[in-house]
């Protein structure tokens, strides 16, 4: 089913028994963070939350907090709109395996499918509830609001790894005069992080509009750091705007659809529009508005967006520390600047976040129905792969396991390149190919596999590579 709203998300996992809610006050300062970790360490991922009364340095947020809404393989078919990742993962698996068709009953069959693609593509609307509250910025020192444009709070400096004082205020972005509800999620932070922002950019030179992931930090009320690497869509588009010496238009939604954020994080072929995806998934065409400050689109019924710039002339300012996967923290670096000019957002708008540490967390569940979903794609290039697996012990990507029907010796070397060739797999540190009997998805059974069948001087292949 395709939801209208986050808010309608949120009641069918109140109805499916998958959601709490907490109603007491909650620090946006850690504290969100202690309640959500200890749901996703909880068996089978435990429950989403909702945090009705969320403070930001004390102060009250009229915007909710939901958290861990995908943590779980239940809560991630819902998302879906399906009855499991299994049966979505079927459906596209099917679509990609089209044949012509051979009677007037697989001729049938066949139109179907077409008809499920000609609405996926995304449709043009003038207006959407994500502009029921619009607050710009364009010029400095004001907005729609009357609220002054100019931050009232001095640019946090990056952190040098020393504990933050619970008593210190870190900055955050406001819609008018109401904080919005970001995460410092670990002690050692630099600060507030966007953590499921969908980060639109554009080819200045084809038009192909990416959907990329990206964290933010909050530097003030009007900029964030955007942690697009290099290898990322979103830094090539900068770099094309570089050249071009002409700032990039950014923007950046929240919410919505739990499918656009799905579909933000999965691994596509460049050119393929995630929100066409999107479309597909939800059997429904994404209806896109045009931003207030700029000509890119987002999905009208989203509950944030925030609108600017990247200036790739600018200096570059740096970003983090970021408590990770590894358990440890990622060291500040340098990345561009993103300056905001408009935020829009729902009366009712409810702020959709989630956190990174030591898995199992919610993004295990997120990558994992990527990898089931798109198994039929790894099938096409590489037709001998019978199934993969990303345990949470290898930290997302850093550990794959592939079963494979193998017909010739050496087969596994090559299934070992093909994958390190392939788009976020080129960060995979080990990859273990297994027999097709193999389950890769019991971790015991492959290392028991590996103990027991190997002979490392003879069966270990060593490579560089930018993992």
């Amino acid at each position: 089913m395709a939801f209208d709203s986050f808010r309608q998300f949120i009641e069918q996992l109140e109805q499916a028994g998958e959601l709490i809610r907490i109603r007491r006050p909650v620090a946006t300062e850690l504290e969100i963070t202690e309640l959500a970790d200890r749901q996703m360490k909880s068996p089978g991922g435990g429950k989403a939350l909702l945090i009705e009364q969320p403070t930001v340095n004390g102060e009250p947020s009229p915007f909710p907090v939901a958290i861990n809404t995908m943590g779980s393989w239940k809560r991630m078919a819902i998302a879906l709109g399906a009855e499991s990742v299994d049966a979505v993962a079927a459906e596209l698996g099917s679509l990609l395996q089209a044949k012509p068709p051979m009677s007037f009953r697989e001729a049938l069959k066949l139109l179907g499918t077409a008809l499920d693609l000609r609405h996926a593509r995304p449709k043009h609307v003038k207006t959407g509830p994500c502009k029921e509250v619009i607050h710009r910025f364009d010029q400095p020192g004001s907005d729609r609001s009357g609220r002054s444009g100019g931050s009232d709070r001095s640019p946090q400096s990056p952190s040098t790894l020393q504990p933050s004082n619970p008593s210190t205020s870190f900055p955050t972005l406001h819609a008018g005069t109401a904080p919005l509800p970001i995460l410092k999620c670990w002690p050692l932070d630099g600060g507030r992080f966007i953590t499921l922002p969908c980060v639109v950019t554009r080819d200045p030179d084809t038009g192909e509009r990416n959907v990329g992931m990206y964290r933010m930090q909050i530097y003030d009320d009007r900029t964030t750091g955007m942690h697009w690497q290099l290898q990322k869509v979103g830094a090539r588009h900068g770099r094309r705007y570089y050249e071009k010496g002409e700032r990039m238009p950014v923007a950046v939604f929240l919410g919505g659809d739990p499918v656009y954020t799905f579909c933000a994080t999965a691994p596509l072929p460049d050119g393929l529009d995630e929100l066409l995806l999107a479309g597909y998934l939800r059997k429904k065409s994404v209806e896109l508005v045009k931003c207030e400050t700029n000509d890119l689109e987002v999905p009208a019924n989203a509950d944030f967006v925030i609108e600017g710039y990247v200036d790739p002339t600018e200096p570059l300012r740096e970003e983090g520390p970021f408590g990770d996967h590894t358990g440890f923290y990622t060291l500040p670096e340098p990345y561009p600047v993103f300056h905001i000019t408009a935020i829009t957002h729902r009366k009712d708008a409810v702020y959709p976040a989630t956190i990174v540490g030591v898995p199992p967390m919610e993004d295990f569940y997120m990558g994992s129905a990527s990898v089931k979903l798109f198994l039929p794609v790894f099938k096409m290039n590489f037709p001998e792969i019978v199934d993969i697996a990303l345990p949470a012990e290898g930290v997302f990507h850093n550990l794959v396991f592939v079963s494979i029907k193998k017909t010739y010796p050496m087969q596994a070397y090559k299934i070992m390149h093909g994958l390190w060739g392939m788009g976020q797999m080129m960060f995979t540190k080990y990859v273990v190919v297994v027999d097709e009997d193999v389950n890769v998805h019991n971790t015991s059974e492959v290392l028991f596999r590996l103990c027991a069948n190997t002979d490392p001087q003879r069966d270990s292949i060593f490579t560089r590579g930018p993992a």
